[in-house]
């Protein structure tokens, strides 16, 4: 499969692939694109054959040998673990007699954060990248190619190569020049202030919160947390998709690279929040409790987010998809954005035109949101 000068080539799988040479692709420290822990993904089966996403990462080499440009992508045979919802163009295209699966997944697996999803050492390589996942698409009879989550910086990619861009909205926490969580409260209007040291207050009663990172984390942790994974998965989305030697393998190769918030009773683990530290930005993953506490949700997963990115000097929390109620707490509407390869002119004119719909609602959502965060319109 060759586009212009270069050939791209698949694999079956990122473990298969150098990790130095992989790694030298991502920018700005995502660490949900570094090799680790794709490569934790496949070597824990929380990818694969069973669960639907199975590894197809599209490369170019250079000159050098080495590689040059890279895909993170998954031949998907459901909808499953995206966060950007296609099942109705799916319904759609099925009701008209097309088959919409397999389709290729560029991303990364069951992960609703912006990161870069072309990686390259030569942007000029991007858009034959790209143009080699459409031929991947044409050549096999998939239906589509989507790019879910895309760093702000490389939507230019996908709008040179003629994909349909679509936007939602994610709750974002910045760091505005705080120094500490109190310099925070002190942006908010004086009653969203004292609301969140009440909430503050009442989570931690009773109850001991630790940070934890590193060789900090033991087994033993993994087990509890894994736990409270596997009672939020199964409430949420019905399976846990992380296998419990993903946590394992997460904490080998990644391990200052996560933050562990865990909350104690008498040295007994009874919630806990995951997250992954990048170069700029927090990640906030997972959660989960064994007890029903007011506002411990809010605390480990958005104020112990807050509070251990002013610690790491990071400028940013992403807190996962969804959300509303981030709002009240300090985090902002942001534009998130994917990008979709639609190989059946029909099918790709009419999901254009319900983006364009959608697109209108999706900018009237954020500046309606963006008008009610809690910071202070004017001195108090």
């Amino acid at each position: 499969m060759s586009e212009g000068e270069f050939t791209a080539r698949v694999h079956d799988g990122v473990g298969s692939l150098p990790a130095g040479e992989w790694d030298a692709l991502v920018p700005g420290g995502n660490p949900f694109v570094r090799h680790a822990f794709l490569s934790a993904m496949e070597d824990s089966q929380s990818v694969g054959e069973d669960s639907g996403w199975i590894p197809v990462p599209i490369t170019v080499e250079g000159d050098d040998g080495r590689l040059a440009a890279a895909l993170p992508a998954y031949l998907k045979e459901h909808s499953q673990g995206e966060y950007v919802f296609d099942h109705a163009w799916a319904d759609a295209w099925h009701r008209a007699g097309g088959a919409y699966y397999p389709k290729l997944q560029i991303s990364v697996p069951f992960t609703p954060a912006t990161g870069p999803r072309v990686l390259t050492r030569d942007p000029q390589l991007g858009l034959g990248l790209l143009r080699a996942a459409e031929t991947l698409c044409r050549d096999n009879g998939f239906s589509s190619a989507h790019a879910t989550f895309i760093a702000p910086e490389q939507v230019s990619f996908f709008e040179r190569a003629g994909w349909l861009l679509r936007e939602d909205i994610q709750f974002h926490w910045e760091n505005r020049g705080y120094a500490t969580f109190d310099d925070f409260l002190g942006a908010l209007s004086s009653a969203k202030r004292k609301n969140l040291r009440k909430e503050r207050a009442k989570a931690q009663e009773g109850v001991t919160i630790r940070r934890l990172r590193g060789a900090q984390i033991t087994p033993a942790h993994w087990d509890a947390f894994w736990f409270f994974y596997q009672d939020t998965g199964a409430r949420k989305w019905g399976r846990p998709y992380l296998t419990r030697e993903a946590f394992d393998l997460l904490g080998e190769r990644m391990g200052e690279d996560i933050l562990l918030v865990l909350a104690f009773i008498d040295e007994e683990p009874v919630a806990g929040a995951l997250n992954f530290i990048g170069g700029d930005t927090l990640y906030g993953r997972y959660w989960g409790a064994s007890i029903d506490k007011p506002f411990l949700h809010f605390e480990l997963c958005y104020y112990q987010a807050i509070d251990a990115a002013l610690e790491l000097g990071l400028d940013r929390v992403e807190a996962g998809a969804q959300g509303g109620h981030k709002l009240a707490r300090g985090y902002e509407p942001v534009r998130t954005v994917s990008a979709h390869y639609i190989v059946h002119e029909g099918l790709r004119v009419a999901i254009a035109d319900y983006l364009e719909q959608e697109r209108a609602g999706i900018a009237r959502d954020q500046l309606f949101l963006g008008e009610r965060t809690p910071f202070r319109k004017a001195p108090e």
